[in-house]
């Protein structure tokens, strides 16, 4: 059993980063095989409509035939059962080398003859969305959106989820910041409340897959 661990956010030390070691950890004692990537450390792009995973006469059509750093990434992810991944929120999106990484996960495996997936195996895919925004503002603005999103990693045939972990503590100091429009003692207090059953959470999702 293999799970995949994706990093979509610049920073490898926070929020989201801590969320989706602390999945390794459930993953690594459940006994699984763990693969763990941070994204901003690879050169790699996009699709880029090349269409050489549409041809005619592929021996192995779900295969995305770029050559870079994201090339091996792609094959583990290909043979393994959990694939999670983590993002912030950014402009209510999730980061771009995610968006980049999700079209060349996906897109080999999506057939242009009838939009069904020609993917043999079967990955489930937990999404970790780390974000300043409440629950509120979550349920209201990004729910549906991020649901509508994420949807593409249906092609990997597996359950897809989404985690969202709200209200997240941006900085440890924001005197130091022009950030005047967050309250330090309200995210202090969330991160100190909160965060520790965020931790928790992405252990068991971790673990249980």
């Amino acid at each position: 059993m293999k799970t995949v661990i994706i990093n979509g956010s610049p920073r490898k030390n926070w929020n989201t980063a801590e969320v989706l070691k602390e999945a390794k950890k459930g993953a690594e004692a459940a006994g699984r095989e763990v693969v763990y990537v941070d994204l901003y450390d690879l050169k790699f792009t996009g699709c880029k409509s090349c269409l050489g995973c549409k041809r005619k006469g592929l021996e192995d059509p779900c295969k995305c035939f770029i050559k870079d750093e994201l090339s091996p990434v792609l094959e583990e992810i290909y043979t393994a059962d959990h694939l999670i991944i983590g993002s912030p929120i950014y402009f209510g999106q999730p980061t771009g080398e995610v968006r980049s990484f999700m079209e060349r996960a996906c897109f080999p495996a999506l057939s242009y003859n009838n939009y069904s997936s020609i993917f043999k195996g079967k990955v489930d895919v937990s999404v970790f969305l780390t974000m300043n925004a409440g629950k509120d503002i979550y349920d209201r603005a990004y729910k549906v959106a991020m649901e509508n999103y994420f949807s593409a990693f249906m092609m990997l045939n597996g359950d897809v989820e989404i985690i969202p972990v709200y209200d997240t503590l941006q900085i440890k100091d924001y005197s130091k910041y022009e950030m005047a429009g967050f309250n330090e003692e309200h995210k202090k207090a969330v991160r100190e409340e909160q965060f520790p059953a965020d931790l928790k959470k992405a252990y068991e999702i971790g673990e249980r897959k």
